[in-house]
Order: structure tokens, then C-alpha cells, then sequence
């Protein structure tokens, strides 16, 4: 049974881009979600914004999927400059360990080219090695990915990441935040293993207890 998840962001709305169905799923199903953002990219916000408008955002979103707002961590790290603080974010993943203690650890995938991305994804499984853990696709950073994994999704549980992403208006003029690429991805995951609709994910670790 999996009755903690831990969703590992780097920055505000990976999550839900990665594995916003299956959170929403899970949700549904009972489970206890976690959500940590390590970054709300205040320097990528565009000058006529609020500077904290991800947070606002980010809060938003999770309430549309379903999740409890004291269930929400968000940290402070500068957008692009994870690597200099990889001992810093191993802490505070460590921290993350002893006090959720998760049956189940969603992070980017080892094959993402984002640095921030990356270094989450390589310091999560340090801090997670004893954990499953399940690696998210973000296929725009993403060079290869394995599609070793599926998470069946239903069409509600599609629309629920759909509308969780519209919450973010800064990140509106971004391709990928089109609601049609977003049905037509887990569509096309979907089709794969004979569903209407799935997310798929990298194993990283798989602990049978």
C-alpha cells in the first residue's frame, strides 16, 4: 500500500507538469501528498509581476488537485543555481525523509539536462536510495527517457492537471502549457499500454517490502 507520496519540485509547477494526473490520483485514492518546491524562480518572473506571483500560483494549483495547503513546503533556492547548494538541498531532503517518510518519492528524471533538475534528481536519490522513487517526464529537457512505467489516468484525473497548470498565468506563454499538448502527451502515453489516457515514469529504485 502507498499511503505517503513525496513530490520533489524543483521549481514551482514541475510537479504538476510531471506528474500532475497521478497526483491527482493518488489524492482521490486517499494518500497522503506531499508537495516540495524547492524554487519559486523570482528571477524568471517577468518584470511587470509580483515577484512571489509562483507562490501564489503554486498554492493555487495543488488546491486544484486536490491536496492540503499545510501539505505545500516551498524553499528558496535561486532558479539556475542549484548546484553550488547541492550539500544544502541534501540536508533538507534528508529533513524531508525523517519527517514524511515516504512510501513513494516522485522526482526529474537522472536524464534531465536542467541543472536545477538534475541536481534535485541526483541528491533525491542519495537522500531517497531506500525509497521507491519514480523518475518524471519533462520531455523538453529531457534528451532520453525510459518509459519503464505507467500510471493509468482517467479523463478527470487529466483535467485536474489541466486546471491545476491554468493557474499559472505567468507561465501562460510557455508551448507547453497548452491544455491540448497536455491531453495529447497522456493520450499518447495512453495508447502505449492500451489506455485512454497515462503518465509515464523512469524507475529510479523499486522496493518491494
Amino acid at each position: 500500500m502507498i499511503n505517503k507520496v513525496l513530490i520533489l519540485a524543483p521549481h514551482t509547477d514541475d510537479g504538476e507538469f510531471g506528474c500532475g494526473g497521478t497526483i491527482a490520483k493518488f489524492l482521490e485514492a486517499k494518500a497522503d501528498v506531499f508537495y516540495v518546491a524547492f524554487s519559486s524562480a523570482e528571477k524568471s518572473v517577468p518584470a511587470h509581476l509580483p515577484r512571489d506571483i509562483l507562490r501564489q500560483e503554486v498554492s493555487a494549483a495543488v488546491l486544484k488537485l486536490g491536496m492540503k495547503m499545510e501539505n505545500l513546503l516551498l524553499k528558496n533556492y535561486e532558479v539556475r543555481d542549484f548546484p553550488a547548494h547541492r550539500q544544502e538541498i541534501l540536508e533538507d531532503l534528508i529533513e524531508l525523509k525523517k519527517y514524511i517518510n515516504p512510501d513513494l518519492v516522485f522526482l526529474p528524471s537522472l536524464d534531465d539536462i536542467h541543472q536545477d533538475h538534475y541536481t534535485i534528481a541526483m541528491e533525491g536519490l542519495r537522500a531517497f536510495k531506500a525509497t521507491t522513487i519514480l523518475g518524471y517526464e519533462v520531455p523538453w529537457n529531457n534528451i532520453t527517457f525510459s518509459t519503464s512505467s505507467f500510471s493509468v489516468l482517467e479523463k478527470r484525473h487529466v483535467e485536474r492537471k489541466i486546471a491545476a497548470l491554468d493557474c499559472y498565468e505567468s507561465q501562460k506563454d510557455r508551448s507547453y502549457s497548452n491544455p491540448q499538448y497536455i491531453r495529447n502527451l497522456a493520450s499518447v502515453r495512453g495508447m502505449q499500454i492500451g489506455a485512454e489516457y497515462a503518465e509515464v515514469f523512469e524507475v529510479i529504485r523499486w522496493i518491494l517490502g
